[in-house]
């Protein structure tokens, strides 16, 4: 991508406040007003913008009649990418950069270059905690008191996110950005999971232009119940040993090089949303290896949750005056000699861990 513009991983409420900074500035036109390449900004005062009024001219003679091409939308000059990764079922001490064993680098140079957020809220669920977060609004509030599987019909537990709550795909989409969605979803009604649609509560439908990803609360990695906007697809038949994590970062990659070739001056929101730490656990066999040799069981749980306590502590991620709870972890689980053995939650771990990883790592998304 152009160098000149950074990729930054950033919670809803911050893109929204970058947008509405943009906003509050003066409109900025380009190009011959009423020519198809004339460009504007809006003031985002209104969801969706109010229709340019024709500027043009119309008589009974062509001839003495003038063509009007409204503007095109475009975010405000300068205003930024927008990287929002998701993770599932991870907890605050998995990743490298919050102060976990697993390395994440990739996700480390974004956060030395900016915030580390220590004060996210999640509903405790999947799909509740994921239409609060692409809404900015209590769950309740969109449908989602509880995931989509389990809708009762009733209001605020429907699993249907309405027209009047827009979610950051649309409120960026109608302020010119590019927007995309990779990975799962799991906020679409059950009952709407068809290929015969409707679409209006699928990705492409909630302001999101490109969607790559799966369907639902969970699915196979290798053989994954896999779409691309509104058509399923199988790339497992044409590329052996496909996995979901590699092929949702290749094709974001792709997407992103394609958008830089046809308009480098637009900005992207993608939003990044891996289901690899979810059940069923299917990292690639080099994963569950580089996880395993790292031995991070071997003295078992104290010793781990000690490490990563400190390392949080190390970073600033929680007090330097915090105190570590009491254990309650069964004295079966504590010993360091249960992973020697091949005790199954070690064997457990050293298959969650790579899957946390094998996205965390972005699996090349850092690559050129």
């Amino acid at each position: 991508m152009n160098s000149t513009r950074t990729i930054r991983a950033l919670v809803l409420s911050t893109s929204v406040l970058a947008l509405t900074a943009g906003s509050t500035l003066a409109q900025q036109t380009t190009g011959t007003p009423g020519s198809p390449s004339a460009t504007t900004t809006i003031d985002g005062k209104y969801l969706p913008n109010p229709p340019a009024p024709f500027g043009g001219t119309i008589n009974m003679d062509a001839q003495e009649s003038k063509p009007y091409w409204p503007p095109s939308v475009v975010p405000p000059k300068g205003a930024p990418n927008v990287l929002l990764i998701m993770t599932d079922d991870q907890g605050y001490g998995v990743s490298g950069t919050f102060g976990g064993v697993i390395p994440t680098p990739s996700m480390d140079r974004i956060a030395n270059a900016g915030l580390r957020y220590t004060q996210v809220h999640s509903t405790a669920l999947c799909s509740p905690s994921r239409a609060a977060l692409i809404t900015g609004r209590n769950h309740h509030s969109v449908g989602f008191g509880v995931i989509a599987e389990m809708s009762t019909g009733y209001p605020g537990y429907d699993s249907v996110i309405g027209p009047e709550s827009a979610t950051i795909g649309t409120i960026l989409k109608q302020n010119g950005y590019a927007t995309s969605w990779f990975g799962k979803n799991h906020n679409t009604p059950s009952y709407q999971i068809s290929s015969a649609g409707p679409f209006d509560q699928w990705p492409n439908g909630m302001g999101f232009d490109h969607f790559y990803g799966f369907m639902g609360g969970e699915t196979d990695q290798w053989t994954p119940f896999l779409f691309r906007d509104k058509t399923q697809i199988f790339p497992w038949t044409e590329r052996p040993g496909y996995n979901l994590i590699t092929g949702m970062a290749d094709d974001a990659i792709d997407y992103l090089k394609g958008l830089n070739n046809a308009a480098p001056d637009k900005p992207f929101f993608l939003y990044y949303v891996p289901g690899g730490s979810h059940a069923p656990h299917h990292p690639t066999p080099e994963w569950i290896k580089k996880i395993s040799d790292m031995h991070l069981f071997d003295q078992g749980w104290e010793k781990l949750r000690e490490t990563i306590f400190a390392n949080q502590k190390r970073l600033g991620v929680i007090p330097a005056t915090t105190q570590l709870t009491p254990s309650g972890w069964p004295t079966r689980i504590r010993r360091s000699e249960a992973c020697k053995m091949g005790h199954a939650h070690c064997r457990r771990e050293e298959t969650f861990y790579p899957s946390g990883g094998h996205f965390c790592s972005l699996h090349g998304l850092h690559r050129p």
